[in-house]
């Protein structure tokens, strides 16, 4: 049996909520062993960090790596608010995680099907089992809260 991917969408939107909190872009990932061990668990900082690639996934991916002291993540799964940008769907192939779940579809940016599909471009070395749609309405209630806001010039 795999992972509880509804509790581990829960976690991910709890770190969203922190990066809301931080005025960041509210993005959660979490990233867990087939068993449903959570390996890392992390938020957008690109703001905070003075950093592009501060996104979700790719902090998740690099506290998981650490904690398992090798780059090579196998029979993980990656679980996110939001479907990841091509720059997260290439650290996943190259992390090898093997399944990538996420909430709300990114059709301006998304690379797991939306706008482009890296999970399974059998050019690349490495495909991952993608699963879209998991509280879905939450994820996007998040992204779409923040945007509005942005919109109205809050901070």
């Amino acid at each position: 049996m795999g992972p509880d991917l509804y509790y581990l969408m829960k976690v991910a939107l709890k770190e969203a909520q922190s990066a809301l909190d931080q005025g960041e872009v509210p993005v959660g990932a979490v990233l867990a062993q087939a068993n449903g061990t959570i390996l890392a668990s992390a938020h957008n900082m690109p703001l905070s960090l003075k950093d592009p690639t501060a996104h979700a996934e790719i902090l998740a991916i690099r506290k998981a790596a650490r904690r398992v002291g090798n780059y090579r993540l196998p029979e993980t799964t990656l679980v996110v608010t939001i479907e990841p940008c091509p720059m997260c769907m290439g650290a996943a192939l190259h992390a090898r995680v093997s399944h990538l779940v996420y909430g709300a579809s990114d059709p301006k940016a998304g690379a797991a099907g939306s706008l482009f599909d890296l999970s399974s471009d059998r050019r690349l070395n490495h495909a991952m089992k993608v699963t879209s749609g998991v509280m879905e309405a939450e994820s996007r209630s998040l992204i779409q809260e923040f945007f509005r806001a942005k919109r109205k010039g809050c901070p």
